[in-house]
């Protein structure tokens, strides 16, 4: 068996690039929120409001349930979150 290398986890497990591509933008963007929430030091309910989110979907991001998140809505929270959100466009190898 050949083993393959792979430069992140969503390169090895979607089927597509596209989808590796959407799954490591929502990561770096989730991971980024949840930094910026973990450094306003308030409680869950105070970040859930801040975000304009229900509690329950607050704790979704916290946990990193990424599949509960679109990029769409990632985006809409990064910029309540205070983070400016910039999309870098890059031609891949051949």
């Amino acid at each position: 068996m050949k083993r393959r290398r792979f430069a992140n986890v969503w390169d090895a497990i979607e089927l597509s690039r596209s989808a590796a591509a959407n799954m490591k933008a929502r990561a770096e963007m989730m991971n980024a929120i949840r930094e910026s929430v973990a450094a306003w030091d308030v409680t869950q309910a105070a970040a859930a409001k801040r975000l304009g989110l229900t509690q329950p979907r607050m704790n979704d991001l916290l946990q990193g349930r990424i599949n509960k998140f679109s990029l769409d809505a990632l985006i809409n929270l990064a910029t309540r979150a205070g983070l400016s959100v910039r999309v870098q466009i890059a031609r891949t190898a051949a």
